[in-house]
């Protein structure tokens, strides 16, 4: 039995991909098992993964466990959790989930950027995990982890949880170095989205596709720019560029927060097209090497470049996105990083990932799947 913990139904473009691809290998290397998702949106999961493997199902067990216990203190919290797993009886209200973390063969955390400071209690679901794998003897796995910016005080705490694991996989420089480990790559690099992307063509067939695609986010702004800052650097980035707006599309990673800085220049762009997250997730982000894109998002960033697209990836948080975006860079992307909204950066000219780049990144997760699953 396979139990995969990962924060996707929200939903967000980047964490339901990153599920989606496990979901697909294990169809591929062990359609027949059983696996269970623990997510903190079982039901809205259940509609966006119920057909990516034939025995899924959707909990939300030690995600509850975490809400659940009595104190926001990462180390209280993580023993809390550990008891309770090891109790039922802490946690009556979810007895039988707890029972069911006691029958695993393989236990995985699946990567992302969701246990770290911003939000402390999740440093729970890798106690939950641990404390799972202990008592049911299973393989206990933490996959293309983003731990930055650690809670305070809790880098021994990671460390010493890490180590009860038999796979650890960080996809950045910053978290390997929290736990001294080598630095891997995002879990996305496992299918690169092959179910979740497609040719421009296909979204526009009629018409001629847009040259700029941007995808920019009006929530974890913590560089003090707010998003009106953010709105400005993309508009003078376009005009600049001297780029219309029938040659622009917007995109949505997470429905409405990724709405809320185009309604801000939408007027300076007429024109210009929107591609809301459910048709993203219907039909593929559209990705080609003949795209410029501007992104605060990480996976945009990622799939994009491994079309071969350039783009201008802006930090809107120091201690969060900037790792995220600098882990690409430094494999290859050919992005720029704009730090500073206020100096505008020339349009990039050459960009994306070589495809050897690609090949080999995908074949060093694949690895990592395969030391997991077989």
């Amino acid at each position: 039995m396979y139990y995969l913990v990962a924060t996707a139904g929200f939903p967000n473009y980047g964490d339901e991909l990153i599920l989606d691809g496990w979901l697909r290998h294990l169809r591929e290397v062990a359609p027949n098992a059983d696996v269970w998702v623990d997510t903190p949106s079982p039901g809205p999961s259940q509609l966006l993964f119920g057909q990516a493997h034939p025995r899924v199902r959707f909990v939300d067990t030690l995600w509850r466990l975490c809400w659940e216990a009595p104190s926001d203190d990462p180390w209280e919290l993580a023993a809390w959790v550990q008891h309770a797993v090891a109790n039922p009886g802490m946690a009556p209200r979810w007895h039988q989930g707890i029972a069911l973390l006691h029958r695993l063969d393989v236990v995985h955390v699946v990567g992302g950027g969701y246990v770290n400071a911003i939000w402390p209690r999740h440093v729970g679901l890798l106690a939950g995990a641990a404390a799972a794998a202990r008592h049911s003897g299973a393989r206990a796995a933490m996959t293309g982890q983003g731990l930055v910016p650690e809670p305070p005080g809790a880098a021994p705490l990671l460390g010493a949880l890490a180590q009860r694991f038999d796979v650890v996989d960080v996809r950045d420089a910053e978290s390997a170095e929290l736990l001294g480990v080598e630095a891997g790559v995002d879990d996305a690099f496992l299918s690169l989205g092959q179910h979740r992307v497609c040719r421009p063509q296909d979204v526009w067939p009629d018409s001629r596709p847009p040259e700029v695609m941007v995808c920019l986010q009006s929530d974890m702004n913590d560089a003090g720019t707010g998003t009106g800052a953010v709105a400005g650097a993309a508009l003078s980035m376009l005009r600049q560029w001297q780029v219309r707006g029938e040659d622009v599309c917007v995109v949505e990673g997470i429905p409405r927060v990724d709405r809320e800085v185009y309604a801000l220049i939408e007027h300076e762009l007429p024109g210009a097209r929107f591609l809301p997250f459910v048709d993203v997730w219907a039909a593929g982000l559209p990705v080609s090497a003949a795209q410029t894109w501007i992104s605060t998002r990480f996976h945009p960033h990622m799939l994009a470049a491994a079309a071969g697209a350039s783009g201008v990836a802006i930090s809107i948080s120091p201690g969060y996105y900037a790792p995220k975006h600098r882990s690409l860079v430094a494999l290859g992307s050919g992005w720029t990083m704009m730090e500073d909204l206020g100096k505008v950066p020339e349009r990039p000219s050459s960009g994306g990932f070589a495809p050897e780049t690609v090949r080999r990144l995908s074949r060093q997760k694949r690895a990592v799947a395969e030391a997991l699953y077989g």
